[in-house]
């Protein structure tokens, strides 16, 4: 049931900490509140589950991005500050859990970009985000457009006094949590989290930054397979493929605690991968 000062994909939150009332009045815009946070993951057990798990079945393969994107959501389904996000300078708690991403039509210069995203309720396990992702990425890699493509072809075809004018008032709607469900629902920047895998096109992870525009507080790239040296307690290095993670997250959305706690779940997932057979909502010992 929707309740005064809540917005159509968002709920406002009222029992929250007098700090987090204050900084957006403070720090209004998204951009100016990055805080960036980097994380290297060992491979060897994901590489062993992925190896088992496509033993059967190899032409329908599990991925290395596939096991991320069900661990940052399962991430955000048992962090759920994570899934907060703040506008007009007011905090909101998502209504559902999404994960976006950008799907490469064809690795060329000239190659066409489409949007996906999926959303989970929590009961979901690593085999559904599986097959949705497939979906999702046959979808984007067939000639027909997405909404979210329609809706940029539209615009960008206008003349430039009414780009212009469009943009004003898109801006203006979107910071009141105004903007037409046929927009917000193909842009990846309203939703939980943003995922950028740079290592299938050759690049580390790096940082990518948040945006004024949408609802999305956290964004996370990930870099190329590299081998690196892991350290044991005696100073002892062993070499591992292993894979850099870049998070940028909206710093007024909760404390440094929660985000310490919030990474040692992500990891502790990355580097168990098996506990992903679980459902997202189903707690995590870490």
């Amino acid at each position: 049931m929707k309740k005064l000062g809540d917005r159509k994909d968002g709920i406002k939150l009222h029992k929250i900490h007098s700090m987090h009332v204050i900084m957006p009045l403070i720090f209004p815009n998204r951009c100016d509140n990055e805080a960036f946070i980097s994380e290297r993951i060992d491979l060897t057990n994901i590489n062993t589950y992925l190896a088992k798990k496509n033993a059967d079945n190899p032409e329908y393969a599990y991925n290395l991005f596939q096991v991320v994107v069900a661990a940052v959501l399962k991430t955000m389904v048992l962090r759920p500050k994570m899934n907060r996000f703040i506008a007009n300078n007011t905090m909101y708690m998502h209504k559902d859990i999404s994960a976006s991403f950008t799907v490469k039509k064809v690795f060329a210069d000239d190659g066409a970009e489409a949007l996906a995203q999926v959303r989970v309720k929590g009961e979901e396990t690593i085999d559904d985000i599986h097959n949705e992702i497939f979906r999702q990425i046959s979808f984007c890699r067939s000639d027909e457009l997405d909404g979210g493509t329609e809706s940029l072809n539209a615009v960008a075809n206008l003349p430039g006094f009414l780009t212009r004018f469009v943009g004003n008032v898109a801006r203006w709607l979107d910071r009141h949590g105004w903007m037409p469900e046929s927009v917000t629902e193909g842009d990846p920047f309203y939703g939980s989290v943003y995922l950028s895998n740079l290592g299938s096109i050759k690049l580390g992870a790096g940082y990518h930054h948040l945006t004024n525009w949408g609802t999305c507080s956290v964004f996370c790239t990930i870099g190329a397979k590299k081998k690196r040296p892991f350290y044991d307690e005696d100073g002892n290095a062993q070499i591992k493929e292993c894979i850099d993670l870049g998070l940028t997250i909206d710093e007024r959305i909760a404390d440094g605690y929660y985000y310490s706690r919030t990474v040692q779940l992500l990891k502790k997932l990355l580097e168990n991968p098996e506990l992903l057979e679980k459902p997202l909502n189903e707690e995590v010992d870490y």
